[in-house]
C-alpha cells in the first residue's frame, strides 16, 4: 500500500463525535432522504438531503462527507451547503463513476446514507480583516461555494472578495444563479468567469483559468487565495499565484479527491506522512511543497 504508515494518523485522529453523550460510529452512515435535485450542468447535479432521524453533526466549510446508495457503494463528496442548518445538507455530484452515475439516476424520496463530516476546514478566522481571492474550475466550485457564502455571510469581517471561475464550456458552468446574480450584487465582491471553449451565445472571456488569472493581475498584498478544481488546474493555478506574488502560506487548496475511508484507516489518501482525511483535505501551498509531488 503506497505510502502507508501503520498507525501513522492515530495520534492525530479527532475524538469520536457524540450525540446525547453516546459515541457515534464514524463508519456507520445516517439514513437520509433526498428532498430535491437540481441539475446544474449535463453531468453535475446538486442533491438536498435530510436525515430521517436526528440532525446531521455540525460541519465547517471545506469538510466532506461520504454519500452512499445502498447496494451500490459510497463516494466522498464535498459539502456545498450554504449557512444551512444540519437538518439538511447539499452535495453537488459530478457523474464520473459507478456510484455517482447511480446517484444521478436517483429521484426525490430515495434513501441515501451520509457519514461524516470528515477532515479539517478552511481557516476562515485566520482570514478576517484581509482581502480574499477564490479561484475555481469546473466542479471545484462546489467546495468553494460553501466557504464563499460563509465569508459573504460575514461580509463586514473581510475586505474585497474576488471570485475567478472557469469551465470547459458555457454549459459546464456550475451555480449560475450565484455566479451571475447573487455574488456580483454583494458590495465589495467581484466575479470573473471564463470558459475553455465558447459556444455561439457566449460573450465572455475564453481562456484557461491560470492564464486568465494572471491577466487579471489580482493584488497579492494582504490577500488570501483559495483554489480548487481538477488537479492539473490546481497545479498551474498555484504556479500562477506564485508568479503573482502570493506567499505560499496565504494560498490554500483542497484535495478531497484522494479521500477514501475518511477516518485514517485505509491509507489510500496518504501523501508522504500526511493523510488527506485526517490532516486535510485543506492544505496551504506551503504544506504541499513539503510533501511528495502528487498534484
Amino acid at each position: 500500500m503506497r505510502g502507508y504508515v501503520p498507525g501513522g494518523p492515530s495520534s492525530r485522529r479527532r475524538p469520536l463525535r457524540t450525540r446525547g453523550g453516546t459515541a457515534l460510529n464514524p463508519l456507520v452512515p445516517q439514513v437520509a432522504t433526498i428532498l430535491a435535485i437540481r441539475e446544474d450542468t449535463p453531468d453535475v447535479r446538486t442533491f438536498t438531503v435530510r436525515p430521517d432521524g436526528e440532525d446531521f453533526p455540525p460541519y465547517r466549510p471545506g469538510q466532506c462527507a461520504m454519500l452512499s446508495l445502498f447496494g451500490v457503494g459510497e463516494a466522498m463528496i464535498s459539502i456545498t451547503s450554504t449557512w444551512a442548518p444540519e437538518t439538511a445538507l447539499e452535495f453537488s455530484v459530478k457523474r464520473a463513476g459507478r456510484v455517482t452515475s447511480a446517484l444521478h439516476q436517483a429521484e426525490p424520496g430515495h434513501k441515501v446514507g451520509v457519514r461524516g463530516p470528515y477532515g479539517n476546514s478552511f481557516p476562515v478566522d485566520q482570514w478576517v480583516g484581509h482581502d480574499l481571492l477564490f479561484v475555481g474550475g469546473g466542479i471545484g466550485l462546489a467546495p468553494l461555494r460553501s466557504v464563499i457564502n460563509h465569508c459573504l455571510g460575514r461580509r463586514a469581517e473581510f475586505g474585497r472578495v474576488d471570485i475567478v471561475y472557469g469551465a470547459r464550456s458555457p454549459r459546464d458552468l456550475c451555480f449560475r444563479q450565484e455566479l451571475f446574480e447573487s455574488w456580483p450584487k454583494v458590495p465589495g465582491a467581484s466575479v470573473q468567469v471564463t470558459v475553455d471553449a465558447a459556444d455561439a451565445e457566449w460573450e465572455g472571456p475564453v481562456a484557461l483559468v491560470p492564464p486568465f488569472l494572471e491577466q487579471l493581475k489580482p493584488d497579492a498584498a494582504g490577500t488570501f487565495a483559495v483554489t480548487c478544481g481538477p488537479p492539473v488546474m490546481i497545479r498551474y493555478t498555484l504556479q500562477a499565484l506564485t508568479r503573482l506574488g502570493f506567499p505560499d502560506d496565504r494560498v490554500f487548496t483542497t484535495l478531497e479527491l484522494k479521500m477514501q475511508c475518511g477516518v485514517g484507516k485505509c491509507g489510500r489518501c496518504s501523501i508522504g506522512p500526511k493523510y488527506v482525511c485526517i490532516d486535510g483535505p485543506v492544505f496551504s501551498a506551503a504544506e504541499l511543497k513539503s510533501l511528495p509531488a502528487e498534484y
